[in-house]
């Protein structure tokens, strides 16, 4: 079937924004993008050709993902008493880590990968009430400077320590994860990080893209532009 999904326009998405997710794609891949680079790169497409420049180590056709899977599995099955046949790409999220102690375990199995899986957030009505009440002590504190300045740190202080505390799963399966750990620390997922598997580069970029900027991947494709 012909895909007839317009094609995103990244020139109009927040700099910011684009900045954020090149900075995850220099983590992911440990490289460095230079002024010059990003000056030249005017599609997705060069970008992704960019990285697979800058990507130095050996070729193996190994897949990434699946490594990332047999990485996580190992570090909960270090972790929990959890038998190794039960950790199945499908196995739900919210079973191997229960409510009630979720963060402590996270934590657990974070340290034994060695790396920040970014799993947990708080739930979207908290974020919008302190985020609601910031923007009201911001207005209020052209009229009223100090309840609005107080305001304004409660709220902040309120959003920090929600991420902080937050407790709701990002992604529903451990295939899910396995994905999203792949993507977002790519050379520490493989099992030899000098190597690397460039048919899969221009995909995980993709998906960084995709996610962080909320996009349809089938959009996102090598003639969108960044200017």
């Amino acid at each position: 079937m012909k895909n007839n999904a317009p094609v995103v326009n990244l020139n109009q998405i927040d700099p910011e924004d684009i900045g954020d997710v090149l900075l995850k794609v220099e983590r992911s891949f440990h490289i460095k993008f230079t002024d010059h680079d990003l000056h030249e790169v005017k599609t997705f497409g060069a970008l992704c050709d960019l990285v697979v420049d800058k990507v130095k180590q050996a070729q193996s056709d190994s897949c990434t993902t699946q490594q990332a899977f047999y990485k996580l599995r190992n570090a909960i099955n270090a972790k929990k008493s959890v038998e190794r046949a039960e950790l199945k790409p499908q196995t739900k999220l919210c079973e191997l880590f229960p409510r009630d102690n979720r963060i402590e375990v996270v934590a657990d199995v974070e340290h034994e990968m060695g790396l920040h899986m970014n799993l947990l957030r708080p739930k979207p009505v908290i974020v919008w009430a302190f985020g609601l009440a910031l923007l009201l002590s911001v207005t209020a504190s052209f009229i009223y400077p100090t309840p609005g300045y107080i305001g304004m740190i409660l709220s902040i202080t309120g959003l920090i320590m929600a991420g902080k505390f937050g407790k709701e799963l990002k992604v529903k399966t451990l295939g899910d994860l396995a994905e999203k750990i792949a993507r977002e620390h790519y050379l520490k997922c493989r099992r030899e990080a000098s190597t690397v598997n460039k048919a899969e580069i221009a995909g995980k970029v993709r998906e960084l893209f995709a996610d962080y900027l909320d996009l349809e991947p089938n959009r996102l494709n090598n003639k969108a532009r960044f200017a």
